[in-house]
């Protein structure tokens, strides 16, 4: 890695540790959500402006599903009727005319990128930041990527609605 890009991956360390950490300590902050509103973008700006190193194929090394389920529910109970949003491309009425057929979870997203960045803050310990970062790259393009943009859209939605408090 060349200096400029080594700092840009200490700080995109230093966010998705920010981002943990903020989800670790829940449900001590009453402000998590505005955290959230404000850190969404600093990860996604980070992670786009890493190049993909390349680097071995990456297998998929499904995290514990209880740990994941405990956290997803955790989640959904603190978020309460904040959770659950219509995707860009449902349209209320569409196929439901109730909420309760919303088809986006902001405690799904927020799960799944959690354990995504908690396996390459793992990985630190015993691979290189390139390993790392082609973990993450390779991650946020197939999967998590679609978590942070939609949990970006919808914790905007509250902002404008005043629903971050």
């Amino acid at each position: 890695m060349r200096d400029p890009e080594q700092i840009q991956f200490k700080e995109l360390v230093k966010t998705a540790r920010d981002y943990c950490n903020l989800i670790d300590c829940l449900p001590g902050r009453e402000d998590w959500l505005l955290a959230l509103f404000q850190l969404l973008p600093r990860l996604h700006a980070n992670v786009v402006a890493m190049p993909d190193p390349g680097g071995d194929e990456v297998t998929d090394q499904s995290s514990d599903l209880d740990a994941r389920f405990d956290l997803f529910s955790k989640l959904r109970l603190r978020l309460g009727d904040r959770d659950m949003y219509w995707l860009e491309f449902d349209q209320p009425g569409d196929v439901h005319e109730d909420d309760e057929h919303r088809s986006g979870s902001l405690a799904d997203d927020l799960t799944d990128i959690y354990f995504e960045l908690k396996r390459g803050l793992a990985m630190l310990e015993r691979a290189t930041p390139d390993a790392v970062v082609h973990l993450w790259e390779v991650g946020f393009q197939q999967h998590w990527g679609q978590h942070l943009v939609d949990a970006e859209r919808h914790l905007y939605a509250l902002r404008v609605n005043e629903q971050l408090q």
